[in-house]
């Protein structure tokens, strides 16, 4: 069995974008196994579409560091939004 490179990737920067974002906001509320996760499959997502679009500013072998680093960012964006819309829960 082998991994795609681009996974093993993926988490790292995903793992790198998501502590920077509790490292800058000062705590991830709760929410840190969704930031995580969302930042690492926006990463792989990032790859892929850098590789669709030909986004080859910066390049690890065939991985596209800033495609996946900017949709890191937007993975990472959309779950912060979904989790402030969201219901809040209330301690009584």
């Amino acid at each position: 069995m082998s991994l795609d490179p681009a996974l093993i990737l993926s988490i790292l920067v995903g793992i790198f974008h998501a502590s920077l974002f509790v490292l800058v906001r000062g705590t991830a509320g709760g929410r840190l196994l969704v930031i995580a996760l969302a930042a690492i499959l926006g990463a792989w997502a990032g790859d892929a579409l850098g590789d669709r679009l030909g986004f080859s500013l910066l390049m690890i072998g065939d991985y596209h560091v800033v495609a996946a680093s900017i949709v890191a960012w937007v993975g990472i964006g959309i779950s912060s939004a979904v989790a402030i819309l969201g219901p809040s829960v209330r301690k009584a």
